[in-house]
This record gives structure tokens, C-alpha cells and sequence, in this order.
């Protein structure tokens, strides 16, 4: 019997990766209803507003947005609600402090399947300035140019 391949890409935050320096992740559970799973067992999952906060000594995932099974009935989830993230007390408290002391962002930046539990990557972020999303965009566009320059030359 063959073994499956640890981890499945369900859905990822490439805003993220643009907008923020990304500094620590921590891999989180997240507590799904069971219509919530199927969704984003078939990739429905829109991380691009969503962001983590802690309160109350919890973790919580605020406006990731899964959109409602498409075979539900009227017991279908609330596609912007609420989700509790799964996390040791130690790392809620890291990451409790990061935001408070450091003034840092907490970021999901993506989702995926690990030996068939959904999984969450949360990271610890600081906003970039526009002259560092410049910076990136330019040493991109430098890494593509230099990339198709050596590939005309091996031709």
C-alpha cells in the first residue's frame, strides 16, 4: 500500500508574502463544522482579508472566508464566521506577545491537508512600506530577465 504524500496544498496567501515581511509560523488545528471541511476539502477557501487575533488566551481566525457547501442544506455554515485555531498555550502566548510588546500582524498564509487533519500556518508579520514591495517586485522582474537570459544562452 502506497503512502500518501504528507502535506496537500489546499489553498495559500500569496497577498501575504507581498504585503508583510514574514518573520516566525507556527502550524495551528482549526475547528471546522462539518460542511466547513468539505469546502475546503475541495479547495474553497479565500485567505486573502483574513488574519489571526488573541483573545481571551485563545487563538481566532477573523474573515478567511469559506465559501458554503455546495450540496448543504439549510444547515450550511456562515461563510465569514469566527474560527477557533488549535494551539499550545506556549505558542498562543508567544504569539499574544509578538502583537502586544513588537506591534507585529498575525497572517494566514495558507491551509493544508497533514496526515488528514486541516492545518493552518499562521505567521508572525511586520507590514512592508511601499519601497520594499518595489524592492521585491524589481529583484523579481531582475531574477525572470537573468533566468530567460541564461536559458536563450544554453539553447
Amino acid at each position: 500500500m502506497a503512502v500518501a504524500k504528507e502535506e496537500k496544498l489546499l489553498a495559500s496567501n500569496r497577498a501575504a508574502y507581498h504585503e508583510y515581511h514574514i518573520l516566525e509560523k507556527y502550524e495551528a488545528g482549526i475547528a471546522l463544522t462539518g460542511t466547513e471541511v468539505k469546502s475546503v476539502l475541495d479547495g474553497r477557501v479565500q485567505l486573502k482579508e483574513g488574519y489571526v487575533a488573541v483573545r481571551d488566551g485563545e487563538a481566532w481566525l477573523f474573515n478567511a472566508h469559506i465559501s458554503p457547501y455546495a450540496h448543504g442544506n439549510r444547515e450550511n455554515h456562515e461563510p465569514l464566521r469566527t474560527r477557533k485555531l488549535l494551539l499550545h498555550r506556549k505558542e498562543i502566548e508567544q504569539l499574544g506577545e509578538a502583537t502586544v510588546k513588537q506591534g507585529m500582524t498575525l497572517v494566514a498564509t495558507r491551509v493544508y491537508l497533514k496526515h488528514r487533519r486541516i492545518k493552518i500556518e499562521v505567521a508572525v508579520a511586520r507590514g512592508k512600506k511601499m519601497y520594499d514591495k518595489r524592492e521585491t517586485e524589481m529583484r523579481r522582474t531582475v531574477d525572470r530577465e537573468t533566468r530567460a537570459q541564461l536559458k536563450e544562452r544554453n539553447r
